[in-house]
Parts: structure tokens; C-alpha cells; sequence
């Protein structure tokens, strides 16, 4: 029996990257999928392709809280829900760009979390996921809004989990390293141990069906940013100069 089979999933920000290559996945694994992003005509083109037949495409811009919270309605009964969306500019200046980061990548992850805590809550279980970053390890230079969401998702996450721990509601938070897609392709430096949206979605589907809290990977490299988590001040700002531009 595929370890997913039978589960209904909703994947936000399903029309690119690794949020198109998990679906895939998934399906491979026997769930069915929900599959929302704002291009409808590039979900509907990822859904003809997976394996099943029950798939559901629902668009959706994040950044609308109140066809966030009807979505829920919409789309009936889940049993996981995995928040992806995200947007990343190098090097932002402009505080419209930082906004706009912080309502796709942070406040979107906070409407989903209130469009289904009480539908999970309901049916006494659930699942939810939210994808954070190594970037969120520590504040790394030009890499803010990016690094600050990240971080704040982590934190947001682990507050959740003994949260809603009561109404046996899982939470997960993902944290890849450098992953092949539009976003990384923005960058204009090295980026070390990249795997691809494939290699990132088997990892995510083999953690979203373990007893962890973090996914992370690849290992070889997370284990390194995990590093940097405990280093004292003084060594972490000496390496961190380093990566200034």
C-alpha cells in the first residue's frame, strides 16, 4: 500500500518548482489532490498529467484573505493541506517588494493556517504543512525579505505544533536547501549540493508521512546551516561577511 493512498491533499502553490513536482509524487502514491496557484491554465496542464483521475484544480491568489477562507467550503473534506507559496527577489529595496513578500510568504501561510484549523479541528485530525527555508536558519546578507518570512514560518510552526497538538493536528515545516527551480534561477552566485524539484519532492514525501517535525534537506548541506544556528556571534558574522557582495 502507497504510504499516501487514500489521502486527499491540497498543495498551495502548485503550478511550478517544487510544488508541481510533489504533486506528481503524491499522485504517484495513491492521493488525491487539490491543486491551487493563481495560473489556472498551468495547474490544469499539471493535473491532466498525474496519475488518478480525482484531481481538483481551485486558482487561488493567496494575498486574497477572504477567498482564502472560502476555499475551505469549496473544496470539501482534507486530510493535509501544504503551503509552498512563495515569491523571492535578490537584493530587495523597494518597501512595496517587501510587503508584497511578506503577504505571500508569511500572512499567506497565516490564512491558510485560519482557513483550516477549524475544519481539522472538526474531524479531530489533520495535517499542515508550511515551507520555510535554510535561508531562515539565520539572517544571511542580501537575501532580506526572504530570510526574515523564513524565519518567522519556522517560528510560526513550532508554535503551532504543541498548539494544536490537542485536536491531533500535525505540523510540519519544510526547510530545503537549494532546490532547481524559477526562484533559484534568479540567483547570480554559487549554490552549492542544488538537487532538483524531483529529488526535493521524494524528500517531502517521505517526511510527510514520518513522526518529525522538520523535513529538511539535503542533508549534507542542511546539517551545515544547521551549523550556523549555534554558532556564536562573533564566528557567524566573520563567515557571513564573506558572503557580502
Amino acid at each position: 500500500m502507497s504510504r499516501h493512498h487514500g489521502k486527499r491533499i491540497w498543495i498551495i502553490g502548485a503550478s511550478s518548482g517544487i510544488g508541481a513536482a510533489l504533486a506528481k509524487e503524491l499522485a504517484s502514491e495513491g492521493a488525491t489532490l487539490i491543486l491551487s496557484a493563481r495560473r489556472k491554465d498551468k495547474l490544469d496542464t499539471i493535473a491532466n498529467a498525474l496519475d488518478g483521475d480525482m484531481h481538483m484544480v481551485h486558482p487561488l491568489d493567496v494575498s486574497d484573505r477572504d477567498a482564502f477562507l472560502r476555499s475551505v467550503e469549496e473544496i470539501g473534506p482534507i486530510d493535509s493541506v501544504i503551503y509552498l507559496a512563495a515569491i523571492y527577489t535578490p537584493n530587495v529595496r523597494q518597501l512595496d517588494d517587501v510587503k508584497k513578500s511578506i503577504e505571500i510568504n508569511l500572512f499567506g501561510a497565516f490564512t491558510c493556517v485560519e482557513a483550516v484549523r477549524g475544519h481539522f479541528a472538526t474531524q479531530k485530525k489533520g495535517q499542515i504543512v508550511l515551507c520555510a527555508s535554510v535561508a531562515g536558519y539565520r539572517g544571511l546578507p542580501n537575501a532580506q525579505p526572504y530570510c526574515a518570512t523564513k524565519a518567522a514560518l519556522i517560528n510560526y510552526a513550532e508554535s503551532l505544533k504543541v498548539e494544536l497538538e490537542p485536536d491531533n493536528i500535525d505540523v510540519k515545516i519544510i526547510c530545503p536547501g537549494f532546490v532547481k527551480t524559477e526562484l533559484t534561477a534568479k540567483n547570480d552566485f554559487a549554490m552549492p549540493m542544488m538537487i532538483t524539484a524531483q529529488s526535493a519532492a521524494h524528500a517531502i514525501s517521505r517526511g510527510l508521512a514520518r513522526n518529525i517535525f522538520e523535513i529538511h534537506f539535503p542533508k549534507r548541506f542542511t546539517f551545515i546551516m544547521k551549523a550556523l544556528r549555534i554558532m556564536p556571534n562573533w564566528l557567524f558574522f566573520a563567515i557571513s561577511r564573506k558572503m557580502r557582495r
